[in-house]
């Protein structure tokens, strides 16, 4: 099941997007503002900092702001099958325009966690498309049908 985000709740995630922390305030009413902050947390979108009122962006929350056509690829260097997935999925990211973003999972210890024995992981927009092996026709659908 996968949760709508509203205008606000997808502002405040973009804004966790680049250097400099945002202030929560200057993103609109501070009640409201605290409140979709909160709902983004218990998501797992967004996390808490130290500092009051500050939040980091979580990888799930990256992938919520993900267009349909963002393919995100969890790897580890020296992976034999996240190198086979990337050479099969690279000529139809190029024939869709499609973006590719990879992500090492040994940078980051929660995606080491999470997906420590299971990469590759290819994540379309906001949704799994593949893990281990690629099926090059079922990807192709799928860019194709995220294209529609």
């Amino acid at each position: 099941m996968f949760a709508v985000m509203d205008s606000l709740e997808q502002k405040i995630l973009a804004a966790f997007d680049g250097p400099g922390a945002p202030v929560l305030s200057d993103l609109g009413d501070a009640a409201i503002v605290k409140d979709a902050a909160s709902r983004l947390v218990e998501r797992g979108w967004l996390r808490a900092t130290e500092s009051p009122d500050m939040y980091a962006r979580t990888e799930d929350g990256r992938l919520q702001l993900a267009a349909p056509r963002d393919v995100t690829i969890y790897s580890r260097p020296e992976c034999h099958l996240c190198e086979e997935a990337k050479e099969q999925i690279a000529p139809m990211l190029k024939e869709f325009g499609a973006r590719l973003t990879e992500i090492n999972i040994d940078e980051d210890p929660e995606l080491r966690a999470r997906y420590d024995y299971d990469v590759p992981v290819i994540f379309l927009g906001a949704r799994k498309a593949a893990k281990h092996r690629v099926d090059p026709a079922q990807f192709r659908r799928q860019l194709r049908d995220a294209s529609a």
